[in-house]
């Protein structure tokens, strides 16, 4: 009789360690369990609060532990310039997102979140990062292979801080080069857009062969997710004005604007970020046929969609005016992940009470918290989700700083080169007895990078670490050549000199976005002086560091040789590379340079097309052994 109780007991235990087990297993947290079936499992667990959590993402500033945990908070961002203090170590970086992650992790169901930031040119927010050209140098470079590395040495130091997505690449198609993002577009031609999009297998590896298409893929920890933006139709917009109306048809919008979101879909991005501007008076982020019906449905994309910075605010004019409609029109449309940076609480609640009276259904939650998770899945953030130094190495490493100086070199378009073949000044003497350098770009690394460089607007200064022009044309001469610096000369200290040659350095001060609009695109003073003082006192080869085409023509019958430099980044060497002569010049226009404003907007193909340079142009040099 007394086996009895124990023969009891001994089953009770066992079915204890039974139900233990099964409660300890969860499909979600089992790596080797198809993705789908894991992200049905975990929305399955999910109450309304947790899904909320997760379609919120916050700036760095108003971030912590607790809030992670509280809110249930599925992603963070740094703004631009945000960052953990001024020139901090990668170290510093893997630490703070670490902090966050570990809040997110301490939750009931453990989701991991995701941390952006801008890495557009680059990890372009950090100190001792490569800054490689912005995409309109690349553009000019028509060269894929390399901007596909770029992209992977971008992952590398991005990963480097412990941060495994980026806001990049832009594939906006510039239209009107007034736009104050222009640089940011690989040129006017969506061909050449679609052609870089080679981008995205470098940030985020080759889809694996039989990869369904549509389906984001990010391939291991030296990678990160990517972001096409801005969907759809950003570089159209009226006069180029930053976030106004592109006024066009739907064929249109589909044959200029569209098709490098084809290319990018089918190469795996895994996320799609909405633009401010609007399609014929209709917001983006409002846009349910384009954001839901097209992108979506139509193209079958399967990552999430982000809106920009406060993109829900500007649905409205003026911003925030009606945040409750703003919320409904935004999450209705087919935003997934709302980049609210500081005021979440107020988004997180609106969306709530939407939700439960009905005007917001759980199906739509539903299906932007699966793309979510299946972004989250696919990346391996529930399998590694926490960060360590073993990448710190590649930030700004070596290897790195010589492919931005490729990039510089192939970047380059000559413009000008002596009025003939006979006259040209380019490759320019090594061994000249004394050259002058001048103009406010030559020694200024904030300058040559432009926008989004360590601050959102960019920063003058030596800002970081890197090449000047200044410094790289002193390495590049003969020992024996004296190289004089004069930001600003008069006429008269030019002719007293007795100077070979001169080089002169201008452009236009960094920008980003609306701050970057301009209506007239004329060269700000002292660079129009620099110009005449200089070259109508001796030879000069002009070097233009912009982020677009500027007016140059009233200037170009005094400059002997004229550079269209872009904004090269760190690498200021690149640029010496091809002035004397080590490498050619190679790079075309990747868009019209125009003879006057009034002439805008002005594409190749247009019936009246008349510019000062083609779409294309560019003179090309030999390499010269010695000079």
């Amino acid at each position: 009789m007394a086996k009895g109780p124990s023969f009891l007991i001994g089953i009770l235990v066992l079915c204890c360690w039974t139900a233990i087990a099964n409660a300890e297993y969860m499909i979600y947290k089992d790596h080797k369990m198809p993705i789908n079936h894991r992200i049905k499992d975990l929305v399955n667990r999910m109450t309304l609060e947790e899904k909320i959590g997760q379609m919120t993402q916050i700036e760095r500033s108003v971030a912590s532990a607790e809030v992670m945990k509280k809110y249930y908070i599925g992603s963070v961002l740094s703004g631009g310039g945000s960052v953990p203090a001024p020139q901090a170590s990668p170290e510093a970086w893997v630490d703070m997102v670490n902090d966050f992650q570990n809040g997110s992790l301490s939750t009931r169901l453990g989701i991991p979140m995701i941390y952006g930031i801008d890495a557009v040119h680059g990890h372009n927010n950090v100190y001792n990062a490569t800054i490689f050209p912005h995409n309109i140098g690349l553009g000019a470079t028509r060269d894929p292979i390399l901007v596909k590395k770029i992209g992977a040495a971008t992952a590398l130091e991005v990963r480097a801080t412990g941060i495994p997505y980026v806001f990049a690449p832009c594939i906006a198609v510039c239209r009107d080069p007034r736009w104050g993002r222009c640089y940011e577009s690989y040129g006017e031609d969506p061909a050449i857009v679609q052609a870089m999009t080679e981008m995205v297998p470098g940030l985020q590896g080759d889809l694996p062969a039989n990869s369904r298409k549509g389906v984001p893929y990010v391939g291991g920890k030296e990678k990160v997710a990517a972001c096409a933006k801005h969907y759809v139709g950003d570089g159209g917009t009226t006069k180029g004005i930053n976030e106004n109306n592109t006024l066009i048809n739907r064929h249109g919008l589909l044959s200029i604007h569209m098709p490098a979101y084809y290319n990018t879909i089918i190469k795996g991005v895994s996320t799609v970020m909405v633009s401010y501007s609007s399609w014929n008076g209709v917001k983006m982020h409002a846009n349910r046929d384009l954001v839901t019906g097209f992108l979506k449905n139509t193209l079958r994309f399967r990552g999430f969609v982000i809106s920009d910075w406060e993109g829900l605010d500007r649905i409205t004019s003026p911003p925030h005016a009606n945040y409750t409609y703003s919320i409904l029109e935004g999450v209705n449309a087919g935003i997934d992940m709302l980049m609210i940076p500081y005021n979440y609480t107020e988004f997180i609640d609106g969306l709530t009470f939407l939700v439960k009276n009905n005007f917001i259904s759980m199906s739509r939650i539903d299906d932007a918290v699966k793309r979510i998770l299946r972004v989250k899945f696919m990346m391996g953030l529930f399998e590694t989700p926490l960060a360590d130094y073993s990448m710190t190495k590649y930030l700004g490493s070596q290897e790195h700083r010589e492919l931005a100086k490729e990039a510089v070199r192939k970047s380059l378009v000559l413009l000008k080169n002596g009025e003939s073949a006979d006259e040209a000044l380019i490759p320019l003497s090594k061994k000249a007895p004394k050259i002058l350098v001048a103009g406010t770009h030559a020694d200024n690394i904030g300058n040559q990078c432009g926008g989004w460089t360590m601050q959102w607007q960019g920063q003058t200064g030596n800002i970081t670490v890197g090449t000047t022009i200044l410094t790289a044309i002193k390495n590049t001469v003969d020992p024996k050549t004296e190289v004089v610096f004069s930001e600003n000369p008069d006429a008269g200290y030019v002719k007293s000199n007795k100077f070979s040659y001169a080089i002169v350095v201008v452009g236009e001060p960094p920008y980003s976005e609306t701050f970057g609009d301009s209506l007239n695109l004329t060269l700000p003073d002292p660079g129009p002086s620099i110009i005449t003082n200089v070259c109508g006192s001796v030879k000069c080869v002009v070097v233009l560091i912009t982020g677009r085409p500027v007016v140059i023509q009233p200037y170009l019958a005094e400059i002997n040789a004229l550079v269209a430099a872009w904004l090269p980044g760190t690498e200021g060497q690149g640029v010496a590379d091809v002035l004397f002569g080590d490498s050619g010049f190679t790079g075309k226009l990747p868009r019209t340079w125009f003879k006057s404003v009034d002439q805008l907007p002005m594409n190749v193909g247009d019936k009246h097309y008349d510019p000062l340079f083609p779409f294309g142009y560019g003179l090309t040099t030999e390499p010269t052994k010695a000079n």
